[in-house]
């Protein structure tokens, strides 16, 4: 298992570690509290990817009335 685990140091481990640290912490403080389920990360690598992400974000709320979940 050692072989295939995240390394000591990568940004695997940097983010479980912290998301570990906020659940703990704020557990302690009495809230129900879970990580959002099925979420992952993307790095953006160039300004065209942040912009196109960017405009996602601002824009997504503005058809959530034509969502069928809505």
């Amino acid at each position: 298992m050692a072989a295939i685990s995240p390394k000591s140091g990568s940004v695997s481990r940097i983010i479980g570690s912290y998301k570990s640290a906020i659940t703990k912490y704020v557990h302690s403080l009495g809230y129900d509290f879970e990580w959002q389920s099925r979420f992952y990360d993307h790095i953006l690598r160039d300004e065209n990817e942040y912009f196109r992400i960017s405009n996602y974000i601002k824009n997504n709320p503005k058809k959530w009335v034509e969502d069928k979940f809505h």
